[in-house]
């Protein structure tokens, strides 16, 4: 499932979009505004961002250019009051996909954002390609030309995890949270021992490596 965050600091606005993307299959995120996004984005893994501009101590304007800033490259979609083309332009300046104005059409909304996660090659499909290399999410299967491993869930989870955001540092506990759920009784060696063996499976492959950050966790890198 896609993690959608929420950044909107109207309760009302925040708890009739939570409702319509839980409704669709999207676990979601809340946030009153860009100070608290930035704090769940340091703890969750979001897949888009859907996002007010008119909010208090970091406005949405401020949150997409620290983002975007900072390396952040997963889709944005704001969704605000502000109607006026200058609003709209400003808001594409500063790095967000896509722009909606309120009162929002919840279908339109909805499109929208498929595009968007279409667009950032996570795609419904649940399929992901790095050159010749495609993850099937559905199948637990990684495919590279005539060559097809179907993977335990648990390595795959992990691989497609790392592969779907390139560059990104994930920490041992984070993947542990997503991967292995908050209650598990595994401790962050399972993760290193999941890494292993992935580099192992995977170190014929040149289109992407997976490298230690020392002290901080694993990301990936695509090699194309």
């Amino acid at each position: 499932m896609f993690r959608i965050l929420i950044v909107e600091d109207d309760i009302n606005t925040k708890k009739l979009m939570k409702a319509v993307l839980s409704a669709n299959g999207y676990i979601t995120f809340t946030a009153s505004d860009g100070v608290e996004a930035l704090k769940v984005l340091d703890s969750e893994h979001i897949d888009l961002i859907l996002l007010d501009v008119m909010m208090p101590n970091m406005d949405g304007y401020e949150l997409t250019e620290e983002l975007r800033t900072s390396g952040y490259q997963l889709p944005i979609l704001m969704v605000t009051a502000k109607q006026l083309p200058a609003d709209k332009k400003k808001g594409f300046i500063v790095g967000t996909d896509d722009y909606m104005t309120k009162p929002v059409d919840e279908e339109e909304m909805l499109l929208r954002i498929k595009a968007l996660l279409r667009r950032a090659q996570i795609v419904n499909d649940h399929k992901l390609t790095i050159g010749d290399v495609v993850l099937d999410y559905d199948s637990l299967t990684v495919s590279r030309g005539n060559e097809r491993q179907t993977l335990p869930q648990k390595e795959f989870y992990l691989l497609y995890k790392l592969l779907a955001y390139p560059n990104k540092i994930f920490t041992r506990i984070q993947l542990m949270d997503e991967i292995w759920g908050m209650e598990s009784e595994s401790t962050d060696y399972t993760v290193n021992v999941h890494i292993n063996r992935l580099r192992k499976r995977f170190e014929k492959y040149p289109e992407f490596t997976i490298e230690t950050v020392r002290g901080l966790g694993y990301k990936a890198i695509k090699n194309i």
